[in-house]
């Protein structure tokens, strides 16, 4: 007869992973459920690359939280024998003075930076000429480059995490899509797959990322599912965006949403996308297709930031679904009435790069302890006044 795991993770992402080592670690017995394939095609998390950075205006928890995380995929590196994480730098660039501006996001992260005593390269148009050549120096006035960030191969590595944490004994299931939870007397005794299969823990951990307000209806209030167009070119001009001229690059990320990402040396595409508010869907029915507005868009930015891309092909696009909590911040809590069931959910387009450090968070809250950050990221509730709070968000 199976034994029962101590914990049972639905979903294998970068945060369900995460946690499912941690709590290994700690000599717990962790089953993982996946609802499809490992990287799930459907999660926010699959792709190319997605952006490692601690620019976050004049959140300084963020900032400590991100930098955290940027030592923990160092060690990633080290520990699945390969760099998933380059660490590229950031450049961060603003149309207009950052002095005229103080309040800006990119006014604001510079001066964080500073005040943590970091050292962030101011730009002005002669060095984005001088320096990286790809950018429209004509276009941005102001900005700066600094050297802790990049990016992180995100499909390519949950897919070594979860081989890694395989090897180390975590059982991970694939194509285990979970119908429902069984919840009796305030505890979930069990739960079931589409398939008609049962499974039993003494504590769930819900990472389940788009699907979480499904399976929790209670939090449809708290959460909605956006979808953020994301394209792959193919540059004429491949050398201007090799990562010693080309690094992970916001355009007025806070007022523009638009973000490019070096050229992937594996397909040879520059990859594009836009961190803004996005179109709300269903992540089970609706379609996640990218328009004809959304590529005359593209089209538009390319021309004033990018101008060598302006017709370059476009050979592969998505529609990237957030879990967008109403403020933008994580949830990571028990259930206030639940007593076995754990939520670690609510990314909102900014969850990745955190994924180490979440993954001990969603550890800490399911073995019913605290942790530094954890306070934030409570399980709340929202007024018709609640805003997004992430302040790169182009909302």
């Amino acid at each position: 007869m199976t034994s029962i795991p101590d914990f049972l993770i639905i979903g294998a992402g970068i945060f369900g992973l995460s946690t499912a080592i941690d709590l290994h670690a700690q000599g717990f017995k962790v089953q993982v459920l996946e609802a499809g394939e490992i990287p799930n095609p459907l999660a926010a998390g699959t792709d190319i690359s997605k952006a490692v950075r601690m620019e976050y205006g004049t959140d300084s928890e963020y900032m400590k939280m991100a930098s955290l995380s940027m030592d923990q995929w160092r060690e990633w590196n080290e520990i699945l024998e390969q760099s998933f994480y380059h660490e590229t730098g950031i450049i961060v660039a603003s149309s207009k003075s950052m002095e005229a501006e103080k309040e800006s996001y990119e006014a604001s992260s510079f001066k964080q930076l500073l005040d943590k005593n970091y050292q962030p390269e101011r730009l002005s148009p002669a060095l984005f000429s001088q320096r990286f050549p790809a950018i429209n120096p004509n276009h941005f006035q102001d900005g700066f480059f600094h050297k802790k960030a990049g990016y992180v191969e995100s499909g390519e590595v949950v897919k070594a995490i979860a081989k890694y944490a395989s090897k180390e004994g975590i059982s991970i299931l694939k194509n285990k899509k979970i119908a429902t939870l069984e919840i009796q007397e305030n505890k979930v005794v069990a739960v079931h797959t589409i398939q008609g299969e049962k499974f039993k823990a003494g504590h769930t951990i819900l990472c389940a990322g788009n699907f979480t307000p499904y399976l929790i209806p209670e939090l449809k209030s708290c959460m909605k599912i956006t979808g953020h167009p994301v394209f792959h070119l193919k540059p004429s001009q491949p050398d201007l965006f090799t990562s010693d001229k080309f690094t992970f690059f916001t355009a007025d990320i806070a007022t523009t949403g638009w973000y490019a990402f070096p050229i992937d040396e594996k397909k040879g595409v520059v990859k594009i996308a836009n961190h803004g508010t996005g179109l709300e869907l269903n992540p089970e029915s609706d379609p996640r297709v990218v328009t004809k507005k959304d590529i005359r868009n593209l089209r538009a930015f390319l021309k004033e930031s990018l101008p060598s891309l302006t017709y370059d092909p476009i050979v592969y696009t998505r529609r990237c679904c957030y879990t967008d909590t109403l403020d933008g911040h994580f949830w990571i809590d028990r259930h206030p009435e639940i007593k076995n069931l754990t939520i670690g959910s609510g990314g909102s387009g900014h969850g990745f790069k955190m994924g180490p450090e979440v993954g001990k968070m969603i550890a800490a809250k399911a073995k019913g302890e605290e942790h530094p950050w954890s306070q934030r990221y409570k399980w709340r509730t929202f007024s018709k006044e609640t805003i997004q709070e992430e302040e790169a968000r182009a909302i």
